[in-house]
């Protein structure tokens, strides 16, 4: 049925058509949108890159600050590291072999007595973080800056129709049109906008290797008390990565409260990402509800 606009119709176009053009554009820019963000999120299949050690582990759970504590937990459980009186880091032991780049930065910091809140602020741990990030984007388990700016580019255009659909209201309501649909639809609109623009760093591919190392290392989380000192450093670092820096206060309790660690328990559940969500203004769908030259919708407003 073909409405036609009528003297006072805010813009010259009837509520009931506005609101019909706009939940089409509305549902075509979500559904590209969600295509767009399980395309990119997905991430990559690493089988062949090679096993993922604690520190990269580390980074796709808790970011940098927890792969600096895995490092601490792994130091600390070699015994090349200790924290002094003064609360500062201190070396208590050479340099073990096979220290990562991050290893050695914090090897290096603890032997310049830093502390262990200051490690993300030096340089050279700060370079061996970027390092770590780095590997991890190429590998497909990181989203890159580049790749978090494509997933919200779409979420950008759903804001923009967003706010369309705000200024429609406020005109309508000018001009004394009923917006009661348009309102509900804006709600919905504003709520897709919300969840499509939160994009996590970690990727499907990220978080699943995440879930099988930690189904792999169960007996390290601290609920089962593990024995560090059998696991060696190795498995004090994993521990922390996996679980959080709870893992390095059952290690060594005196260390993370002299060194000033908050005790931070992760986890091991990933909830799904948000990729999914709903176009919203069912009540108006097709103009069903909505009939009638620009008038009343069933008495609870249409589209201005």
């Amino acid at each position: 049925m073909i409405v036609h606009a009528a003297s006072g119709d805010t813009w010259g176009i009837p509520g009931p058509t506005f609101l019909r053009f706009y939940l089409v554009a509305t549902a075509v820019v979500v559904a590209i949108a969600v295509y767009h963000r399980i395309r990119l999120v997905a991430g990559a299949n690493t089988a062949g890159a090679g096993p993922l050690g604690a520190q990269q582990l580390a980074y796709l759970n808790g970011g940098p600050a927890l792969a600096v504590h895995a490092a601490l937990g792994g130091l600390r459980g070699s015994g090349a590291i200790g924290v002094g009186p003064d609360r500062r880091l201190l070396t208590t032991g050479p340099a073990p072999a096979g220290l990562t780049p991050l290893d050695q930065a914090i090897h290096w910091a603890a032997h310049q007595r830093s502390r262990a809140r200051d490690l993300p602020g030096e340089q050279r741990v700060r370079d061996a973080l970027d390092q770590l990030r780095t590997d991890l984007e190429q590998r497909g388990l990181l989203l890159s800056p580049a790749q978090r700016v494509a997933v919200r580019r779409w979420s950008r255009v759903l804001a923009a129709l967003l706010v369309l659909g705000v200024v429609r209201l406020f005109a309508g309501l000018t001009n004394g049109r009923p917006v009661g649909y348009l309102l509900l639809t804006l709600f919905a609109v504003l709520a897709a906008v919300l969840l499509l623009w939160r994009v996590r760093q970690t990727t499907r591919a990220g978080r699943a290797a995440l879930r099988d190392k930690r189904r792999e290392h169960t007996h390290l989380a601290p609920g089962s008390s593990p024995a560090y000192a059998t696991y060696g450093a190795a498995g004090a670092a994993m521990g922390v990565a996996l679980y959080g820096t709870a893992s390095l206060w059952a290690l060594d309790p005196g260390f993370a409260e002299q060194a000033e660690v908050q005790r931070q328990a992760l986890g091991g559940g990933w909830s799904s990402g948000s990729s999914g969500t709903s176009s919203g203004g069912s009540s108006c769908g097709g103009g069903s509800s909505c009939g009638g030259g620009g008038g009343g919708c069933g008495g609870g407003g249409c589209g201005g």
